[in-house]
């Protein structure tokens, strides 16, 4: 086993270190969690090439202690099942959207329909033929008690 690398003074290393550390811990700052070679950069706030060209032995040292910890930290398997549950939220969402837009159209329908009907009772369309319905007679309440 390799001995642990320190950072020598050099703060692109002790950068690397720390956000190593926040990885394997499972407490991001800056990426998503996720345990590659490209979220520890961006974890570190270095570009990747620094750690696949000049510093290869903490790439090594980070790839041997994420096969070595077995495991997604609780923090990164927590974003899959959230994301899992945005998703449904998602779908539903989407089907909601899809029968919203389908009542609109019976609504669009039915109100168009109205339209025309109104436009031909009130002659604004030459040439219709609608027959008005009788309105029933209102009877007038009488006012005073019948006798029995």
């Amino acid at each position: 086993m390799t001995s642990t690398p320190h950072a020598d003074g050099d703060p692109v290393r002790a950068a690397i270190l720390a956000a190593m550390d926040r990885l394997l811990a499972g407490t991001p700052l800056r990426s998503s969690g996720r345990l590659s070679v490209s979220q520890l950069a961006i974890e570190a706030r270095v570009k990747r090439w620094q750690l696949t060209h000049q510093h290869l032995d903490l790439k090594e040292l980070f790839q041997s202690r994420v096969k070595a910890q077995g495991s997604t930290p609780e923090a990164f398997s927590k974003e899959l099942s959230e994301h899992k549950k945005l998703k449904k939220k998602y779908d539903d969402l989407r089907q909601h959207c899809a029968d919203l837009e389908e009542r609109l159209r019976v609504y669009a329908a039915a109100a168009n329909l109205l339209a025309l009907e109104n436009a031909a009772l009130t002659g604004r369309e030459p040439g219709a033929r609608v027959i008005p319905m009788p309105r029933a007679q209102v009877l007038p309440e009488p006012s005073d008690p019948m006798p029995e």
